[in-house]
């Protein structure tokens, strides 16, 4: 068994990455990542630097695989640790680069130790995780992060020593929902008074809605679409860092997997949201918009994805990060996990303190968000 680093996704077959990873987490799949590659949205410009740790079995076939960056910065990892950087900074030490196994700029939880199905899982998984630590030595970086990190890897990380950061987002799950309305009717009354309430302050104003796959949206919906995700950034000072380049790259090699959802007015498009959607998941990612409507933001980034999943049998929804205001529209606190090494001993013990501290009060938000769930305590209730 050998290890490599790959600094071109390319370098690595699309046929044996995914038969290592899978189609059915699209951020993970061989094209998504090519496509950050190859469009510009990692590398240079951005600092983010592909590192991506490869094991091979005795056959030389791939046999496992991590998603692994350089960076220069913490721009697009939402697992925030600017407060680390600036007490390095104060102590006169550099904070980077650092290693990030991450899929750039998406907070979606998924597995960062990949092995092919038919391998020995603990001993690919180990070989992945020594040979991350070795690059963190041999390139003496300041730390190691291993992002948005599922339930089992966590653990596999938590093992080889590395430090649990807990955070929260808003996830829907379905509860075998056969409709919208049947969905509503879960809900306590005033809760399913409020999203019926915003949902026909749309239709009212005329908007209609409509959802175009990837691969059957024109190039004038895409560049309709980009400006709709571009001006969201600006609008907030930010950079957009996806081309539109990326987005017509994903829709032709990932096809019905890119879902965007249309909002239409007297005929011209005035909104859109991105979403990407897995063997049993939604994911929303951007929206944007050219006019604003009453409660538009919520049929187009929530509502449209909750009548997608119904619709199409899918289990979860994850509708991107952060948002105390989703719990409202069904959408329920969910522990989410990073994995963090970091060199220097006297910073590694004071953010292991932290991370505890973190810990304990992370559990209490959750706990006491999950009393503030709009869903009615029994079936019958409806208080």
């Amino acid at each position: 068994m050998r290890t490599a680093v790959i600094s071109n996704i390319r370098d690595i077959a699309r046929e044996d990455w995914n038969r290592v990873t899978g189609t059915g987490q699209p951020f993970l799949r061989h094209e998504f990542l090519a496509a950050l590659e190859s469009n510009g949205c990692v590398g240079e410009a951005y600092g983010w630097w592909p590192q991506h740790l490869a094991v091979y079995d005795d056959a030389d076939t791939l046999a496992g695989v991590a998603p692994l960056y350089l960076k220069n910065n913490s721009y697009g990892e939402f697992v925030f640790d600017w407060a680390w950087a600036d007490a390095y900074q104060r102590a006169g030490m550099p904070y980077y680069p650092k290693l990030v196994s991450s899929i750039p700029y998406t907070p979606v939880t998924g597995s960062r130790l990949l092995v092919r199905p038919d391998c020995d899982h603990a001993k690919v998984t180990a070989a992945l995780v020594a040979k991350s630590l070795s690059l963190a030595v041999g390139k003496q970086v300041s730390s190691l992060h291993w992002l948005f990190t599922d339930e089992a890897d966590t653990s596999l990380l938590r093992e080889a020593g590395l430090m649990r950061r807990t955070s929260c987002h808003f996830h829907w799950h379905n509860a075998g929902y056969t409709s919208f309305d049947d969905f509503l009717s879960r809900l306590n009354s005033r809760k399913r008074k409020k999203i019926r309430r915003e949902r026909r302050y749309v239709s009212e104003a005329g908007v209609c809605m409509r959802i175009v796959y990837g691969n059957d949206a024109s190039e004038q919906q895409w560049q309709v679409m980009h400006e709709f995700y571009c001006s969201t950034f600006n609008k907030k000072s930010g950079t957009p860092t996806l081309s539109l380049g990326f987005f017509q790259e994903i829709s032709r090699t990932m096809g019905d997997q890119v879902v965007l959802v249309f909002a239409y007015h007297a005929g011209k498009a005035v909104a859109g949201a991105i979403m990407l959607r897995g063997e049993n998941a939604l994911y929303g990612r951007h929206w944007g918009c050219r006019q604003e409507f009453h409660s538009l933001h919520f049929e187009a980034c929530y509502y449209q994805g909750i009548d997608y999943c119904i619709e199409h049998g899918l289990q979860l929804f994850e509708p991107g990060a952060q948002g105390e205001h989703k719990i409202s529209r069904g959408f329920l606190p969910t522990y989410t996990w990073s994995a963090h090494w970091i060199a220097n001993e006297q910073f590694r013990e004071a953010i292991s303190r932290y991370l505890q501290q973190e810990h304990e009060l992370m559990v209490d938000y959750h706990d006491d968000l999950m009393l503030t769930s709009p869903f009615k305590a029994t079936p019958g209730d409806d208080a």
